[in-house]
């Protein structure tokens, strides 16, 4: 009988103990691929979005913590501190392009909505935006909704909207673009400034410079002019990654002790299939046998329960990752997923560590079990009962 024949016969002979014990390795490496997966999905929809912003630097008002950063990204309503003094001292800076952003809510069928107010015609410029339905019009009485907003609430073009007790007619709808564009209403800048009552306010400004090798003199220059504080794109991202990766890290650690229960059933198994397998660790050692033979065995046996444990927790993970990912998205903090399509549920990357760490630990869990095992005399082992 081959080694690998007598490996799988040997850890399927007790068939209720192989189950939980291949279920404990697998848990726990679902939870890891999910984490891992969901993570990884995360952090390049982060990129994604950064990167549709269109901007280069972004002009906040001073004092803005990490998670006005994120709202930057995620469409969240912000507070309104840049007045229009400044967003006209930093628009007067030759060679960049300076596009204000209000960002408020309002609510169509008791769900919230982002309300965006801009300047519309340097706007359609700077995002080149295209109209899917309609005409583009932004005046006091008229707004245009992104692709995703329209398709959510069955609207057309002609409807009636109310916002914050006002009446506007949909002008028209924008054409899919796959980001967080397609998910607000856009209404001209002063008309949403008199809507909310915000006076001559924007939340932030969104800055896209002619020469980005001189992106450091731009921002030490609006910072010159405007009481404001400038950060750049990769600043921005950096802050959100910062804490998505404090909240990945703390739910893998969470996975690894799950992983690390796994093992602890693994050494368990193991020794107690040393214990009732002591008279055929004799006979093999009377065949012949040597201690190297006889501890690679029972490695092997460890590994076989890591490599079936990972295989079955990494399907598991995909899995679970797909059907989790629309929960997900419902989270204000993880709102930059659109969709649960922009989760990347199958990671080649995480599909290979996870199999290589289910591995790993299977077999480190097997090493003291497998060197009891070798150590086992002759006549004590061929003599047991």
């Amino acid at each position: 009988m081959t080694r690998s024949k007598l490996v799988i016969k040997n850890i399927t002979r007790k068939k209720s103990r192989f189950l939980f014990t291949i279920f404990g390795i697998a848990v726990g490496i679902a939870s890891l691929v999910t984490l891992l997966s969901l993570g990884a999905g995360l952090e390049s929809e982060v990129r994604r979005q950064s990167e549709q912003l269109g901007a280069e630097l972004v002009v906040t008002p001073k004092g803005w913590c990490a998670y006005e950063q994120i709202s930057v990204l995620t469409g969240e309503t912000l507070p309104e501190a840049i007045p229009n003094e400044d967003v006209e001292k930093v628009a007067g800076i030759k060679g960049i392009t300076a596009i204000p952003y209000l960002v408020q809510r309002t609510a169509l069928r008791n769900q919230p909505v982002p309300v965006v107010g801009i300047l519309s015609t340097q706007m359609m410029k700077f995002k080149k935006w295209e109209i899917d339905k309609g005409e583009y019009l932004l005046d006091g009485g008229s707004v245009v909704t992104g692709f995703g907003i329209a398709r959510q609430f069955e609207l057309n073009v002609g409807d009636a909207l109310t916002i914050r007790g006002a009446p506007f007619r949909l002008s028209g709808i924008l054409k899919e673009k796959g980001n967080r564009d397609d998910l607000a209403i856009y209404m001209d800048l002063a008309t949403a400034q008199r809507l909310y009552q915000v006076g001559d306010m924007v939340s932030f400004i969104a800055v896209k410079v002619d020469d980005i090798t001189r992106i450091d003199g731009y921002s030490l220059e609006i910072q010159e002019r405007a009481n404001v504080a400038v950060v750049s794109d990769k600043q921005l991202v950096r802050s959100v990654l910062a804490i998505v990766g404090s909240v990945r890290n703390t739910l893998q650690l969470v996975a690894a002790v799950a992983i690390l229960a796994a093992c602890f059933g693994i050494i368990n198994t193991m020794v107690t299939a040393i214990h009732e397998r002591k008279r055929e660790i004799g006979i093999l050692q009377a065949l012949g046998a040597g201690r190297e033979t006889i501890f690679s065995l029972f490695l092997y046996e460890s590994a076989f329960y890591g490599f079936l444990g990972g295989v079955i927790g990494i399907v598991g993970g995909v899995i679970f990752s797909y059907v989790a990912a629309p929960y997900i998205t419902q989270n204000e903090f993880t709102a930059f997923l659109g969709s649960a399509q922009s989760v990347e549920v199958f990671n080649p990357d995480v599909v290979g560590k996870a199999m290589l760490f289910s591995l790993l630990v299977a077999s480190l869990s097997g090493i003291y079990p497998a060197f009891q095992a070798s150590r086992l005399s002759p006549v004590e082992a061929i003599s047991y009962e």
